[in-house]
């Protein structure tokens, strides 16, 4: 689980888990059941949802290598040969869930990163060997296959778009390793940037998201997908009530190209841009300004300069640096965009032929 800023995750303490275990019961010999609490308070009953895609809901084991890093003690020593070349194993863990019936499974990138071992966990402990199909790592997303024995139970995709601040949600995932469990709450905010790169459009919640639940999945009150949980924003490491989401409108046609090609695509300008605020643009509307363009990029060969101020591309007006990167992204490669753009006070268009963004987060 990706966290904001990144704290050193707490280890759990066993007693306090079992103490929590323990009192939690206490709940409902007051009177009444849980169910009947709610119904009274106005508030849904998660119990059927949960039985109905729990069993959709993976945990996912990682097992890979990294460069072993030479002590600080022993760097410019003798010793440190000792350190270069050496291997180190590492293990991880996270969540994920059955999104086709054959055996297809959607996860974050960072769960899997470079893992040379890949194991899926069902609800009833069947254990399977998981291979990459392909990961993205600007939207955080790794589609695995698996060769189940039988037709496995998988969710739905559900619209991201259709929801609003306020309504409930229920995330499920492998929260410490502990094992598969859901959690409740709602939609507190869309189309948060966190600084993960120029695709942010997360969903925030404040459903109990803890390390561990990095891939699973974020159901509305129908069952179906509407987010993947990527990252959380706390001081300690463990929830602190503000969980963001890949919506799933962003990621599922990311998933679909990943299932169809084993990677993702996207349009490419070789250009740097930053908003240009009304106070300094000519005329006063919002624009985009050119600060950097890639020698031998598709830009710099379509004669893009560095201080062209990009006011409309393919007709459209573009008044936002992030706005006019996706744009760009959903661009087929090879195919051209018209750029209209503002140079030393003259209004030109300039047509650039769209290149293949290169690997990476930015």
């Amino acid at each position: 689980m990706t966290k904001i800023p990144p704290p050193a995750a707490p280890k759990p303490r066993r007693r306090a888990l079992l103490a929590l275990a323990i009192a939690a019961p206490s709940i409902s010999l007051l009177g009444c059941g849980t169910s009947a609490v709610a119904q009274r308070a106005g508030l849904p009953d998660f119990a059927d949802l949960a039985e109905r895609v729990l069993p959709a809901v993976v945990n996912i084991a990682v097992q890979g290598e990294t460069a072993g890093q030479v002590p600080a003690e022993f760097r410019g020593t003798p010793f440190e040969r000792y350190f270069r070349g050496r291997r180190e194993r590492t293990q991880g863990q996270g969540s994920g869930f059955v999104i086709d019936p054959t055996g297809f499974i959607v996860t974050n990138n960072h769960v899997v990163g470079t893992a040379t071992r890949v194991t899926v966990a069902l609800q009833d402990g069947t254990e399977l060997p998981a291979r990459v199909v392909g990961t993205d790592e600007p939207t955080d997303l790794a589609l695995l296959r698996v060769e189940p024995r039988g037709v496995m139970i998988a969710v739905a995709w559900g619209s991201s778009n259709a929801m609003r601040v306020g309504q409930w949600v229920l995330a499920a995932g492998n929260p410490f390793g502990l094992g598969g469990s859901v959690t409740s709450g709602i939609v507190s905010a869309r189309g948060r940037e966190i600084g993960a790169g120029p695709f942010d459009d997360f969903l925030q919640t404040d459903a109990a998201i803890n390390p561990g639940n990095s891939g699973g999945p974020v159901f509305n009150m129908a069952g179906e997908v509407i987010g993947i949980s990527t990252a959380i924003y706390s001081p300690t490491g463990a929830s602190a009530g503000i969980g963001f989401a890949t919506p799933s409108d962003l990621a599922r046609p990311v998933i679909e190209q990943l299932r169809r090609d084993g990677r993702v695509d996207r349009g490419w300008l070789g250009v740097s841009v930053q908003d240009m605020v009304p106070e300094e643009a000519r005329p006063t509307r919002r624009a985009v300004v050119v600060t950097d363009v890639v020698r031998g990029g598709p830009s710099q060969r379509g004669g893009l300069r560095a201080g062209d101020i990009v006011v409309a591309v393919n007709g459209e007006r573009t008044e936002t640096a992030r706005a006019l990167v996706r744009y760009v992204a959903a661009i087929t490669p090879g195919q051209p965009v018209r750029l209209l753009v503002q140079r030393e006070g003259r209004t030109q268009e300039v047509t650039v032929l769209v290149g293949r963004r290169p690997p990476g987060p930015g």
